[in-house]
């Protein structure tokens, strides 16, 4: 076996994008994004999708390629990805894969777990608890029935919240306790690489990034989506605490903090998720010296 995916892990700005752009060149392949956001055309700025300079003439896959009206979750990406990786290692020895999506990341490289059947009486419960207490009625049950899975879950997305609550009232068993029981062969090996900043300096970078996102029209492409804002594609930190500020719950200011408050709270949850994985761990410094320090460890 001599075809390998190269994943370059992390959290949110942590630097995956740049770093994974200048491997690529070095390597002469193409990039797989396994963002579960940056595949949505209609959301730009709010998910960091690289721009065309920032790509530098690096092919990107899964980039903005899906509507927000489309369903596609980590089942989606695991089908469409493995097709895609089989054409592209008919050109390329080795590819990277890069995004903070630790669901979608594991489906390509290991497949999903299996999950018992849930029964319309679970599904109609927790519906009534969505519909009744909202996101937040949801986030505490799952705290209370699996903590571990709480630790790690995307908590704006209600979608992973309902599943994770439904497969626990049907099985009487945490979601997590399914994790890892069903790794499926691949035709390629994988090397994961975790990029990591120390936590000042990462939380740092996370409230930057927010104010260059304002900057940059994000108030704007959040308004433009305003009229969805119920689809759960946009239960997204970044463009919910902007759709809280034009219904009137907080002020301009608020929701700004918001968003760097929650993204901060998100990447915490990543760096959870990855650090159960078999990953080679490299703290980013000066790009240079970090770029050569990955091109020695692939």
């Amino acid at each position: 076996m001599n075809k390998q995916l190269l994943y370059i892990a992390g959290p949110t700005a942590v630097g995956k994008t740049a770093l994974s752009v200048a491997l690529a060149k070095h390597l002469k392949t193409e990039i797989v994004s396994c963002d579960a956001r940056q595949c949505y055309k209609e959301m730009t700025i709010g998910t960091a999708v690289p721009t065309l300079e920032e790509q530098q003439g690096v092919a990107h896959h899964f980039i903005q390629n899906k509507s927000i009206h489309c369903h596609f979750d980590a089942g989606d990406f695991q089908k469409e990805g493995l097709i895609l990786l089989n054409q592209l290692f008919k050109k390329h020895d080795i590819l990277i894969m890069v995004g903070g999506s630790g669901l979608f990341a594991k489906a390509l490289i290991e497949g999903l777990d299996d999950f018992p059947e849930v029964s319309q009486r679970s599904i109609d419960k927790v519906g009534r608890l969505y519909k009744t207490y909202g996101l937040e009625g949801l986030q505490k049950a799952l705290s209370e029935k699996d903590p571990e899975y709480f630790k790690t879950v995307d908590l704006m997305n209600p979608r992973r919240l309902i599943r994770a609550l439904e497969v626990y009232e049907s099985a009487h068993k945490p979601y997590s306790s399914f994790f890892g029981k069903s790794t499926k062969d691949r035709s390629f090996i994988t090397r994961t690489l975790l990029l990591t900043l120390p936590r000042a300096q990462l939380y740092k970078r996370i409230n930057q990034r927010a104010k260059l996102m304002v900057k940059d029209g994000l108030e704007k492409e959040a308004q433009n989506l305003y009229a969805y804002k119920n689809l759960s594609t946009l239960k997204t930190v970044g463009y919910q605490e902007w759709f809280d500020h034009f219904d009137g719950k907080y002020s301009r200011e608020k929701a700004i903090s918001e968003i760097q408050k929650n993204t901060r709270h998100y990447s915490k949850r990543q760096m959870t998720w990855f650090h159960r994985m078999d990953t080679c761990a490299l703290t980013m410094g000066e790009f240079n010296q970090t770029l050569e320090q990955a091109i020695q460890l692939i």
